[in-house]
């Protein structure tokens, strides 16, 4: 059992709830963004190389921010199903409690200080 107390549980969970909810809409724009990006412009003439060059770049930057939303997404999801396991702020390599300043610094944290210590260390 985790030593987090009713309100920090559900302060975490809400905390967590609308991250995903603010995740969920930037990546909604992301997408957008992404397909409009794609249309062609209105009453454009042949684009030069520099032009095209630019939309490429922008599109793939576009890309890559969709697909980091949607990485954190994944994550905060994660976090999220674990409340419905009971096993929100456990350790998932030691199983021990991970500590509330740590939780509520990164409510989505996965591992205890010591073990996340130990990831960084070991460089894994």
């Amino acid at each position: 059992m985790n030593r987090l107390d009713q309100e920090q549980w559900h302060t975490l969970q809400a905390r967590l709830e609308r991250a995903s909810a603010a995740l969920l809409s930037q990546l909604a724009d992301d997408l957008d963004r992404d397909t409009d990006l794609r249309q062609p412009l209105p009453h454009q003439a042949e684009a030069s190389p520099a032009d095209n060059a630019s939309q490429r770049a922008l599109r793939a930057a576009v890309h890559e921010a969709a697909t980091q939303t949607g990485r954190q997404l994944d994550v905060v999801r994660h976090a999220l199903g674990k409340f419905s396991q009971q096993s929100y702020g456990l350790c998932e390599r030691c199983g021990e409690p991970i500590g509330y300043s740590r939780l509520n610094a990164r409510p989505e944290a996965r591992l205890c200080i010591a073990c996340q210590t130990w990831l960084e260390s070991s460089g894994r």
